[in-house]
């Protein structure tokens, strides 16, 4: 690692006043992307803004027909949640499958949705159940805060202080996972709120995240995995790796989709 100076607020305006000092400082949250980086020294920031001393930056907790996750909240307490077990288990069982218990007990939301890595669990969530993401600034619907591969809408010293997920009538989440990292190859989140259907896809698009619209047509005139059998996606715009082919990744899309309506319904 290359020197750095590292700061411990305890306060939003605190952190975003750091970040305002140091316009190539860095925020740490779980630090399971940003670490490694800098071990590597392939990331040089000057200072190092620790959030985890934060207040009101964690915990999960109902407003009206709203489920509010703090940033800082680690995955393994979104998991655990039961409040959200009860409410929405189809959100509460994205983060049980994330990495392993290391990864899921220092890991946090807001910096996994912060990172936007094109393979994580929780921008599939956020889409698939149209949430809001909450800065020290401002409110931004999940659908324009995905903005690319590694890219998001945040703007410079803006900082997530939490994600409201609106409750969902029925919603799952499926993944086909990387035996080793635990990343999604492909991963399907859809949900059911009154007429709003959505079908987001984590893993597969060489983009980042985003929904099939063609799905979520067919799945207005019923819910349910039938209503899409035989569907499919082009594999044009697929990721394509060591791992799977863009026309495998398609196929995986149209799978999982099914099984996680089969389950949504279950």
């Amino acid at each position: 690692m290359y020197n750095f100076t590292f700061h411990r607020p305890t306060t939003v305006r605190q952190a975003a006043g750091l970040l305002a000092r140091n316009p190539d400082g860095k925020l740490l949250a779980g630090g399971h992307s940003l670490l490694p980086v800098m071990k590597q020294r392939l990331a040089q920031p000057s200072a190092i803004v620790d959030l985890s001393l934060v207040e009101g930056m964690s915990g999960v907790e109902v407003k009206g027909r709203s489920v509010v996750i703090g940033a800082m909240t680690r995955h393994a307490d979104v998991a655990n949640s039961q409040v959200l077990k009860d409410l929405m288990p189809g959100l509460a069982s994205v983060p049980g499958s994330i990495g392993d218990p290391q990864v899921r007990n220092r890991g946090t939301i807001g910096g996994s949705i912060a990172n936007n890595d094109p393979n994580a669990d929780y921008p599939a969530a956020c889409l698939g159940l149209g949430a809001t993401i909450i800065t020290n600034k401002r409110r931004i619907a999940a659908d324009d805060f995905f903005t690319g591969m590694f890219s998001t809408a945040l703007e410079e010293g803006e900082i997530i202080v939490k994600v409201s997920f609106p409750v969902a009538k029925k919603a799952a989440y499926e993944k086909f996972k990387h035996p080793a990292s635990g990343f999604a190859l492909v991963g399907v989140f859809v949900s059911k709120r009154g007429p709003d259907i959505r079908v987001a896809v984590t893993g597969a698009g060489s983009n980042g995240v985003f929904r099939v619209t063609s799905f979520e047509e067919a799945l207005k005139k019923r819910f349910a995995a039938k209503s899409i059998e035989g569907m499919t996606i082009p594999a044009s715009g697929m990721n394509a790796d060591i791992h799977a082919s863009p026309e495998y990744r398609a196929h995986l899309v149209a799978v999982l989709a099914r099984r996680a309506l089969a389950k949504a319904n279950a």
